[in-house]
């Protein structure tokens, strides 16, 4: 499911279902679940067959109880198929947000590409992102974030105080897109 989340729906980003107690809803932009379903893909079409191959050509050589490529493959098995799970209940219960659907583009929600200027006149630009597409290197950032909070639903031109374990900053919203 797409859409664009319209302001009031920002005022209820609590849990949906009982499987988490997250403070918020689990929204995903449109690329960030094409990225994981990606992910999901390459698991199982690629990692998945060929971790199997090793656990079995492992297994095929004797002892299994000290057979330290065996056991390892079995971790890693494991461990592929606990992300494939996490991927497939995160695509099935998410909702997709399309961020260039969003009708008001003048204040700041999910999937919003924000530049910011602090004090010292340095610009940054994030897009409010789900918990499950952080990327602060590339730029992404959670909504549940103190500054993605603090963003939400401010407009071009308002400042914001963020805390922050290094201290409280000031930041002024310089642009807004939803791309």
């Amino acid at each position: 499911m797409s859409q664009a989340l319209p302001p009031d729906e920002h005022d209820e980003l609590e849990a949906e279902d009982g499987e988490e107690k997250a403070p918020f809803r689990r929204y995903l932009t449109r690329s960030g679940a094409e990225r994981m379903h990606r992910e999901l893909i390459r698991l199982l079409n690629e990692e998945r067959p060929k971790v199997t191959a090793e656990v079995s050509a492992a297994a095929a050589q004797g002892d299994r109880s000290e057979n330290a490529e065996y056991i390892y493959g079995k971790k890693r098995m494991r461990e592929i198929d606990r992300r494939i799970r996490f991927l497939q209940r995160r695509l099935d219960t998410a909702t997709i947000v399309t961020p260039a659907e969003q009708t008001d583009r003048a204040h700041v929600y999910f999937g919003a590409t924000v530049t910011l200027e602090d004090e010292d006149g340095q610009r940054t630009t994030y897009q409010i992102v789900g918990s499950d597409e952080i990327d602060a290197a590339g730029g992404r950032i959670s909504v549940e974030s103190p500054i993605g909070r603090a963003l939400l639903r401010k407009g071009v031109g308002d400042t914001v105080e963020v805390r922050r374990p290094r201290g409280e900053i000031e930041l002024s919203i310089v642009d807004i897109r939803y791309d």
